[in-house]
């Protein structure tokens, strides 16, 4: 990292539950380089989302508070749509197609009216976790920060998630996300895989059901399951 740049400590950013949580799983200088990584793209490019939206997937769900993971790859990679969630776009931006197909499938499966906006804040307060593998990306260069270490920061979280005592539903959509089924280990938790919702994926994701499925999960673990109509905060 050029000397100009300002230092940048990742785990300050997070919020103190999930850098607890994290902290144990995390080699300190892989998260050490990570964080001088960002730090150079964030000074020198364009990147995606804004450091102010980093981390938003942890700071509207906290480990404790956690019932579904959604695993996306990477952030979208242009100009107003990434705001540190998977799959979601913020209020007035056009929702993209692998969200289109989410929201196709969510009508399928339940019945859900076709949300105006797709801004999935809403599901994040009720305890989904809609996480990137990897949490930048540089402006129109899709899987451009990919290898850099976001990837055992993430997988950190999943192990976090592992090793909580109320049940998680880890929904796993395309062949990433899917290898990353082995990360859980406690029996106590439900995986859902399924193809990529993405249009180029003609099969494997519509039909799936995933929320009922995940729903399903929850009730049978006496928690309170999740109202996917209510997707925008």
């Amino acid at each position: 990292m050029p000397d100009d740049v300002p230092a940048l400590d990742l785990l300050a950013l997070l919020p103190e539950p999930w850098r607890e949580a994290l902290t144990p799983h995390l080699d300190p200088a892989r998260t050490a380089a990570l964080a001088d990584f960002v730090a150079g793209e964030y000074a020198t490019a364009t990147v995606f989302p804004p450091l102010a939206d980093l981390f938003s997937a942890y700071r509207l769900c906290g480990p404790a508070e956690t019932r579904v993971l959604i695993l996306g790859q990477d952030p979208y990679h242009k100009a107003g749509q990434a705001h540190g969630l998977s799959f979601s776009v913020r209020d007035g931006v056009a929702v993209p197609p692998s969200l289109r197909n989410v929201f196709k499938e969510l009508g399928e499966d339940l019945g859900v009216p076709k949300p105006r906006s797709g801004n999935l804040d809403g599901w994040a307060a009720q305890g989904v976790l809609l996480l990137n593998s990897v949490l930048t990306v540089r402006q129109a260069t899709p899987g451009s920060h990919a290898n850099r270490g976001w990837e055992e920061f993430t997988d950190a979280t999943i192990r976090a998630l592992d090793g909580l005592d109320q049940r998680v539903v880890f929904l796993l959509w395309g062949g990433y996300a899917r290898k990353k089924a082995a990360l859980v280990t406690n029996p106590r938790h439900v995986v859902l895989e399924a193809g990529h919702p993405s249009p180029m994926n003609p099969r494997g994701f519509l039909g799936s059901r995933p929320f009922s499925a995940a729903n399903k999960a929850l009730a049978d673990a006496g928690l309170p399951t999740v109202d996917w109509e209510r997707s925008a905060g």
